[in-house]
């Protein structure tokens, strides 16, 4: 599998698209990213599967998360 995949995802704040790079050399990984439109936190889940090859991410906004 390829070290890095370059990704579109919507902000879910304020709906503008923007491409990110996604680094799968660390393995499964949950980090915070700025939307350059808006300036709000949005919050990147990757989940890296090297048995099938994939790589699923999951995007929210901060204040949707549940603890």
């Amino acid at each position: 599998m390829k070290n890095y995949s370059e990704q579109s995802v919507v902000c879910p704040h304020c709906g503008h698209n923007i491409k990110i790079t996604l680094d799968t050399s660390g393995g499964s990984q949950e980090f915070y990213d700025e939307c350059p439109a808006c300036c709000n936190a949005i919050h990147l889940n990757m989940e890296v599967d090297e048995l099938h090859k994939t790589i699923n991410l999951f995007i929210d906004a901060d204040d949707e998360q549940i603890f």
